[in-house]
């Protein structure tokens, strides 16, 4: 990965490249950007800046054996620690015996989220985590002296995950840390770290990609302005969600929520009942993928519903729905419905059964609807 490949960001790439050629690195970094951005991309190509043999200014060389190396992740002086699960396809409790399949989802697309992972590893609904006897590794890890490049390197994909005990052994190794070492952490979810982690690292501010680089970013993948427009909407910055749906022959989930809506509005309990089996049967992240729609459109009716409907960031199909949606329900309703989504979200992820969670839910919110008399 190299600078040049990702989209925009020019601030946060020249303030990283400048680091290096002053010779101010901080051992420990935080990459600390949103969902589906450039944080885990940033770091990659940092850590190929940082032991290129012929760097520039601009950007690494690419061609160095170095970079060549960093270009498949198999440089001897970058080590990975990520979230893993039980798997079907890898018998491993660390993330060594993961690494190979690692490569092949990192290289695919350094634009990832963590439930993309889980499904490319086969964990089916077991979360992911970092275990604390992972996190006391880290010093074997990085024993020894660089191999190759000036810098080892230990890129921690998703920190945020780990529990006490984990977090407390990393803290220990980010206090004394092994000499001409750097730390990489790259996070969606700072604010579950815990702070001492935070302070014992240079926080590096990464923000969305804005519609514009998005939308040149998906330039490469469609030849379709309308379906890149449409598309650039949807993922608001977050460049995973969108070549996730460029790559989809059609989005349903605006269907699905179009046809959960009016069987709730009906009270159409049959229809719910059969709703309720359909998303029993989803894996667990499409299951919370579907809430967080619901809570998009949500958000998007509330915003309408108190005339600032130049706020929404919505394709004109989908504005037409929440405009007809947000004359069935009130603003307090709506309050309600968003409360009762995000209890449900809740549920969901501590593994309480799926179709009792959203049959609940549709009965729950059937009654907050206005209906003709």
């Amino acid at each position: 990965m190299l600078f040049k490949d990702i989209p925009g960001l020019e601030s946060i790439k020249s303030t990283l490249k400048r680091s290096v050629q002053n010779s101010h690195l901080a051992h420990a970094q935080l990459f600390d950007g949103p969902h589906g951005g450039a944080s885990l991309a940033l770091a990659l190509a940092f850590s190929t800046y940082i032991n290129c043999e012929n760097r520039t200014d601009e950007d690494s060389c690419g061609i160095c054996a170095s970079c060549s190396k960093m270009q498949k992740l198999v440089h001897p002086d970058m080590h990975f620690i990520f979230p893993i699960a039980t798997s079907k396809k890898i018998d491993g409790k660390t993330s060594e015996a993961f690494l190979s399949y690692w490569r092949s989802f990192v290289l695919e697309n350094p634009y990832r989220v963590l439930p993309e992972w889980l499904d490319f590893i086969n964990a089916e609904n077991k979360q992911g985590n970092i275990s604390v006897e992972e996190a006391r590794g880290i010093l074997g890890k990085l024993s020894t002296k660089a191999y190759e490049g000036e810098y080892k390197i230990l890129l921690i994909w998703k920190p945020d995950i780990m529990n006490a005990s984990s977090s407390n052994a990393l803290l220990k190794i980010l206090e004394e840390p092994p000499f001409k070492t750097i730390f990489l952490l790259v996070t969606d979810q700072s604010d579950r770290l815990l702070t001492t982690i935070v302070s014992r690292t240079q926080r590096i501010a990464i923000p969305a990609f804005s519609d514009s680089e998005v939308r040149q970013f998906l330039k490469r993948h469609t030849e379709s302005d309308s379906l890149a427009k449409q598309v650039t909407f949807l993922s608001d910055g977050n460049l995973s969600e969108a070549l996730r749906l460029i790559q989809e022959t059609a989005d349903d989930r605006s269907e699905w929520f179009a046809d959960w809506m009016r069987s709730c509005y009906k009270f159409d309990v049959a229809q719910l009942v059969k709703l309720a089996d359909s998303f029993d049967t989803m894996n667990k992240e499409k299951q919370k993928g579907l809430l967080e729609y619901a809570l998009r459109l949500f958000r998007d009716m509330l915003i309408w519903s108190q005339g600032a409907g130049e706020l929404l960031r919505v394709p004109e199909e989908e504005l037409t729905f929440v405009q007809n949606f947000s004359k069935a329900v009130n603003f307090a309703a709506l309050e309600k419905m968003v409360e009762e989504v995000n209890t449900a979200y809740y549920h969901i992820e501590r593994n309480v059964r799926a179709k009792m969670v959203f049959l609940d839910l549709s009965l729950t919110m059937s009654p907050y609807f206005k209906r003709r008399s």
